[in-house]
Parts: structure tokens; C-alpha cells; sequence
């Protein structure tokens, strides 16, 4: 299949339905995302409908709804199924109580077998893994959906903490909001989990029913609030380290679309994907340098005895659902494949990001994450 960055073909083809745009009749999805309105990850959301509506000559409008708007966030995909609304913008982790081949859909826990996020990207549109996806919803889980990847939210940070946390039994019987399969891993090291959509965080943690909560990190974090309740940030994270988010349209209303708008979405959430991802790095390097500096937040390394041990729990949950669900292992068994062939390869052909970074700017304490150090 051809997914990622379109030929000029196919843009000269938008270019030409849209000077015939204003004799057609406008199309307008209904679609909601699980995220509030205040988060950048629901402004990605919006971003791709502002660009599908200028690239279609605002012949294909989106009704970008927020959380909630019309059902639950946790709702969204059935929702989409049952044609409630014609689309969704969420994430496939939250999927996993009907299949734990969901958060292979993300990327996956653990380290993906070294992917970073373009890595992983690559995976979805030239090792087959968009494919996957498709047959994973349509077939496995039976539902009347088309899936797409738009939402690049990672690297994740560790999370927030009540007190400093110096290795794995500090924070063994803490209460923590994990989701997805990262919940799993977690709850086999020794950690209490529960799982809550975003707004519902910082209330939990404020009335101290949650001691610790993992949401995504830098600009996120500080725009719900964390460092008002909690002065402990711990980075990175490998439970999350590569994580994608989704567009999903109802497969009935993908049908009544034009080829051409089929295109014009899948342009969009590709653009959407790139160009949003570069800025919201750059907002994070913003929020990791206010929260440390206006707010005092502590921002300290996760301790690697954590970190290695979350990838061998994640390696062996993820064999025990391989032998159990033959989907599952499929999935897996083709992101190991591809990783097995661009890991290596980067790994020789690309410096180590701190190479470089630290002859610029190093770092002037060991265990903190400094920003904007000078040489």
C-alpha cells in the first residue's frame, strides 16, 4: 500500500478539485477525540482538520469535537463502530480490554526492540504495520473502522512522584495512574495502578488517592497542572518511549468519500504527524524549562534498575500474550522483524544524540535534566 508523503501527483490532483470545490457539496465528519480541549495532543487533532479543509478547498470539513462532546473518552471507538459519530482521534492503547494486540498499535511498551518513533513509523508504512492494523480492527475485533496513524507522543516521561524515588522497591505499593499494557508491566513490578482519562489526574492526586501518575510529559504535563501537586519528575520512560495515537473513521462514511478526499485525509494526517511533531518538541523544551524554573519542579533521571526491569517484565508478558494470541504475535514478531534491520543500521550510521549534546551543552549536574546549559 502507498501511505506516506504523497507524490505531486497526488497533490496536483487536490489542487484541481479544489478550484471546483465551491460547485460541490461541502462534507462534514463528525468526529471527537479523547482528549480535552486544553491539551496539545487534541490540538493535533484540530491542526488536521484545519489542513483537510484548506487542501480540499473546504470541500471536506472535519467537526474536530473535544472529549466528551458527544460520548465518554474511553467511548470513542465504539462510538465510531456504531456510527454514533463518523470518526475518532484517540489512542489504541486504551483499546486493550477487548485485545492486547491494541497497544502493539502505538508502538508498543517497552523499547520496541530499539525503534524510535520514525523507526516505528517506518514499521507502520513499509513493514506492513498500517496493514496490521486494519486487519487487527476489521478482523480480529470485528469492527466497521479505518485506522490511520497521526499522533506522534513520545518519548513519554516516567511521571510524577510524591517523594524522590531512588531505585525499584521505593516505588513498589505506590498507588500510580498507568493505562494501557504499561499498567500491566507495572502492577507485576510491584506497583498499584489505576487507570483514569486525563482530567480526572490531578483531582485523584490532589485528594491523595493517587500517589504517583504517568500522563505523557513536558508541555502535557504542565498544562494540566502536575506541578501543583507534585515536585518530583522523573525521565525518561520506556514504558511509552515510542507512542502513536490514531484517526479512525467509521468504515461506512470512509466508503461515501471520493477517492480524492481519501487521499487529501491520508496527506493530512501525514503532514499532521510531521509538523506538529517538530513543534511539539520545541514546546516541550519550553514547559521543561518553566516548570523547572517558574514552579520549582524537580526534574531527575529515573533510576535504571527501573528501567531495565520494565523491559524484561514487558518481554515476558509480551511472549506469554504471544503463545495465547496468535495476532498478538504476528504483530510483534513484525516489529521485531523490521527493528532487526533499521536498529542495528542507525545504530552504525547515527551519534549517539548525547555525543554531540554534550559537547554543546552539557549537563551540569548527573541525574538532572538541565535546559539551556552553555558551553
Amino acid at each position: 500500500m502507498r501511505h506516506f508523503i504523497r507524490s505531486a501527483v497526488v497533490l496536483a490532483a487536490a489542487a484541481a478539485f479544489s478550484a471546483g470545490a465551491n460547485a460541490q457539496q461541502t462534507v462534514t465528519l463528525k468526529m471527537q477525540a479523547t482528549w480535552p480541549a486544553s491539551l496539545t495532543l487534541y490540538e493535533n487533532f484540530t491542526y488536521f482538520a484545519e489542513r483537510v479543509s484548506k487542501i480540499s478547498g473546504g470541500s471536506l470539513k472535519i467537526d474536530a469535537m473535544p472529549a466528551g462532546q458527544v460520548v465518554p473518552a474511553f467511548e470513542v471507538l465504539d462510538a465510531t463502530n456504531k456510527k454514533v459519530i463518523d470518526g475518532a482521534h484517540s489512542w489504541s492503547g486504551y483499546w486493550v480490554g477487548k485485545s492486547k494486540t491494541a497497544i502493539l498499535m502505538t508502538g508498543g511498551p517497552g523499547g520496541t526492540f530499539g525503534m524510535d518513533m520514525i523507526d516505528a513509523l517506518g514499521w507502520m508504512h513499509h513493514g506492513g504495520g498500517i496493514d496490521l492494523a486494519q486487519e487487527f480492527f476489521q478482523k480480529e475485533l470485528k469492527l466497521n473502522i479505518v485506522w490511520y496513524p497521526i499522533l506522534p507522543s513520545g518519548p513519554q516521561a516516567f511521571g510524577w512522584f510524591k517523594r524522590p524515588i531512588k531505585n525499584l522497591a521505593d516505588f513498589k505499593g505506590m498507588k500510580c495512574r498507568q493505562t494501557g499494557m504499561a499498567a500491566e508491566v507495572f502492577q507485576r513490578m510491584g506497583m498499584t495502578t489505576v487507570n483514569m482519562p486525563g482530567g480526572e489526574i490531578i483531582p485523584s492526586a490532589q485528594r491523595g488517592v493517587i500517589d504517583c501518575a504517568e500522563w505523557v510529559g513536558g508541555v502535557e504535563d504542565l498544562r494540566l497542572g502536575f506541578h501543583n501537586v507534585w515536585k518530583y519528575h522523573y525521565t525518561p520512560g520506556v514504558h511509552e518511549n515510542v507512542t502513536i495515537g490514531e484517526v479512525v473513521f467509521n468504515g461506512d462514511v470512509w466508503k461515501t468519500l471520493s477517492p480524492t478526499h481519501q487521499e487529501i485525509i491520508h496527506s493530512a494526517a501525514n503532514e499532521t504527524f510531521l509538523i506538529w511533531w517538530a513543534k511539539w518538541q520545541r514546546q516541550n523544551a519550553d514547559a521543561i524549562k518553566e516548570l523547572q524554573e517558574k514552579h520549582g519542579v524537580r526534574i531527575l533521571r529515573t533510576p535504571p534498575d527501573i528501567l531495565y526491569e520494565f523491559l524484561k517484565t514487558w518481554d515476558t508478558i509480551a511472549a506469554e500474550e504471544g503463545a495465547k494470541n496468535p495476532f498478538f504475535k504476528k504483530v510483534h514478531d513484525s516489529q521485531r522483524a523490521y527493528a532487526s534491520l533499521v536498529v542495528p543500521a542507525k545504530r552504525f550510521m547515527f551519534p549517539p544524540y548525547s555525543f554531540v549534546a554534550n559537547y554543546y551543552w552539557p549537563e551540569q549536574q548527573a541525574g538532572a535534566a538541565k535546559v539551556g546549559a552553555k558551553k
